[in-house]
């Protein structure tokens, strides 16, 4: 629930708590919450990609990730992604993670291509409810494999 309650603050995509209960049961190595005397200030919701075409290989991806306003430049973002990422990898045998990320979310972006290293494989149009369009990004995985 405090997944839910970040969720809800800093926002706009929301989720049931089914959707989170879901992923904590068939993937709980994959998510990661930040906490502060107990209160969730930030979290990342993680899946392995069940849809996965003939050929394509095995990879990971981020449902969500926030961190309070208050929270933020403390580089929580960056070590929950990281802790993900392996995780994936590790577990899970990922050869990438994919995201999705709004076209005018900057920070986001600065954090994901300039810090992370993602590449933008793709531009979906229209994927957010509002309509505004999304970078489809990717990252590969295999430096981390074991």
């Amino acid at each position: 629930m405090g997944m839910q309650a970040c969720n809800l603050h800093n926002l706009p995509e929301n989720y049931t708590l089914k959707y989170y209960m879901y992923h904590s049961l068939t993937w709980p190595q994959l998510s990661y919450v930040a906490e502060d005397e107990g209160k969730i200030v930030g979290y990342i919701l993680a899946k392995m990609e069940e849809d996965v075409s003939e050929g394509d290989e095995s990879h990971g991806h981020v449902t969500s990730i926030s961190v309070l306003r208050s929270y933020r430049r403390l580089g929580l973002a960056k070590r929950l992604m990281i802790q993900s990422q392996e995780a994936m990898a590790t577990v899970y045998k990922a050869a990438y993670v994919s995201l999705h990320v709004r076209k005018s979310n900057r920070a986001a972006l600065g954090l994901y291509r300039d810090t992370l290293g993602f590449t933008i494989k793709d531009i979906e149009k229209g994927y957010y409810a509002d309509g505004e369009d999304a970078y489809a990004m990717r990252l590969s995985l295999k430096h981390l494999a074991r």
